[in-house]
């Protein structure tokens, strides 16, 4: 049994540093998994902007164990100032999950959390994700696989059930820290058939908070600073976790934590993507960066594009860029001379522009 964890609720604040499973972290405020995009230098972003932990985009463990070359070097990749780091991974076999915690001990990685949660179809099918929430044999076996593995804290990532007042995830929680003894459980309550749908049920975390004797981490509809005060205070948990809130606004940990205390202004704005893009240059090169960042583009250009209209026109004509220094020149010219666009891109919709 893990030893006890409990804290006076009333006495917390996201500010204060906690320990996970040995590990001091600065701060309550941690980077979620980001499926796809959770890479080395958005993790370094949320670091930079205040992050006390920052969690991996999810990992095939059994592309690390058959050393897919693609996955080595480019989802390993471990920065030196994004410590303390989190590798997630999923997958259905605990032999396999072992092999694969083990490379990511070696990458560096200072925790392993395991994907017990996700709703795609093609990771369920697989019996990996929230498949495992009605398979709790297995996920309690992976669990210990990856402990036995990488001699890493292990850390588990749960739904709270297939389906909408389904508690098959909850009461995993409990097996898998008494019978595997995880260090941390984080959860979105929302189940896993709602995606990103409906009210997360915050109650069913503060359960899990008051009687888990391990720290639980709240995610899921934590998209600005007043909601994820709301969560944090309403469920007791140790810890949040920032996924889609966060995307193209690192500034959200920073307003969390103290560190900034409004918005970011345009010039704010322009040079983090222009920071961005860098290392995607530094990460891709050139051309796949190109293709790459057609996914991060939108989530800046909305916070520089003055109107709905005009963000989807820029959204637009950033899809077909051929280098990022053409994105990056029609982003800049379209914020400092928003006419720009329409000289240079047949796709604005005329009437949507007046």
């Amino acid at each position: 049994m893990t030893d006890s964890y409990h804290e006076p609720i009333m006495t917390r604040a996201l500010t204060d540093s906690w320990t996970l499973g040995g590990i001091r972290i600065s701060n309550r405020v941690v980077l979620a998994p980001l499926a796809g995009i959770g890479n080395w230098f958005v993790r370094l972003q949320a670091k930079r902007y205040g992050a006390g932990l920052v969690v991996s985009e999810m990992v095939s463990s059994f592309a690390v164990h058959y050393r897919n070359e693609r996955t080595c070097r480019e989802l390993l990749k471990i920065h030196p100032d994004e410590h303390p780091v989190s590798m997630q991974l999923f997958g259905h076999d605990p032999d396999v999950m072992a092999s694969a915690a083990e490379r990511v001990a070696a990458a560096g990685a200072d925790l392993i959390d395991i994907n017990m949660g996700c709703p795609v179809p093609k990771v369920c099918k697989t019996g990996a994700g929230a498949a495992l929430l009605d398979d709790p044999a297995r996920a309690v076996a992976l669990a210990r696989a990856a402990a036995r593995g990488s001699g890493l804290p292990v850390t588990v990532k749960l739904r709270t059930g297939w389906r909408a007042g389904e508690r098959a995830g909850i009461d995993l929680a409990y097996r898998l820290v008494d019978e595997a003894g995880v260090a941390a459980v984080s959860v979105h309550p929302r189940a896993a058939s709602q995606r990103h749908r409906g009210q997360p049920d915050y109650e069913l975390v503060r359960e899990l908070a008051e009687e888990l004797p391990v720290p639980v981490l709240v995610s899921g509809g934590l998209d600005n600073a007043d909601k994820v005060r709301e969560a944090f205070e309403r469920t007791g948990a140790a810890g949040v976790l920032l996924a889609r809130g966060s995307l193209g606004n690192p500034w959200l940990f920073a307003q969390l934590l103290g560190l900034q205390a409004g918005d970011p202004d345009r010039d704010e704005i322009l040079a983090e993507l222009d920071w961005v893009i860098e290392r995607a240059r530094e990460h891709l090169g050139d051309e796949r960066a190109t293709r790459y960042l057609r996914k991060f583009y939108p989530w800046y250009v909305q916070r520089l594009a003055p109107t709905p209209a005009a963000a989807r026109a820029l959204q637009a004509a950033l899809q077909t860029e051929p280098t990022l220094e053409a994105a990056r020149a029609l982003v800049r010219e379209s914020v400092l001379d928003r006419e720009s666009v329409l000289d240079r891109k047949s796709v604005l919709d005329p009437v949507a522009a007046c």
